[in-house]
């Protein structure tokens, strides 16, 4: 619940939709990775008090999903830019330059890996492997991919986002 302007109690709608998705998993044998994708979607990350209440419907431990959550990387526990950047740094990409390609994004948005920008528009993950090698050093921006990447080319990149 959240209070209006008006100061009246309001449900977010979320949390309704948050019931829907659990509902329709409950008794399902390994629902919690669904359950987990669809609240992240729903809420562009994974709060405590959606955590809390997965658990609750669920009857799963909150240590189980919290522990969930930060095996897999594509699960969030802060939210998220509208453009979420993830730069590889698995073995060929970092061969290839993609340190410095972080480090580039990290100097043009002001960011460290794991933050987002105050505007909400960009998020700065590094991960191990999107496998696209053979392109490599790459980055991913939501599901668009980049593919041989110079430290030079990223802030056209980011410009083009940024006037979206």
């Amino acid at each position: 619940m959240s209070k209006c302007s008006c100061g009246q109690e309001v449900k977010d709608t979320r949390e309704e939709k948050l019931e829907e998705i659990i509902a329709k998993y409950r008794g399902t044998k390994g629902a919690l990775i669904p359950v987990l994708h669809e609240a992240q979607e729903l809420y562009g990350y994974l709060p405590f008090d959606v955590q809390r209440k997965i658990s609750e419907e669920l009857n799963i431990p909150l240590a189980e999903i919290y522990g969930v959550i930060t095996f897999y990387t594509q699960f969030s526990l802060v939210p998220k830019g509208e453009y979420r950047i993830q730069v590889c740094l698995g073995t060929a990409c970092y061969v290839k330059g993609a340190g410095h390609i972080l480090d580039k994004f990290k100097e043009i948005l002001g960011i460290d890996v794991g933050g987002c920008t105050e505007d909400g528009k960009f998020s700065l993950d590094a991960c191990r492997c999107v496998g696209a090698c053979g392109l490599a050093p790459v980055v991913m921006i939501n599901d668009t991919v980049y593919g041989r990447l110079k430290p030079t080319e990223v802030e056209g990149i980011i410009e083009k986002y940024r006037n979206e």
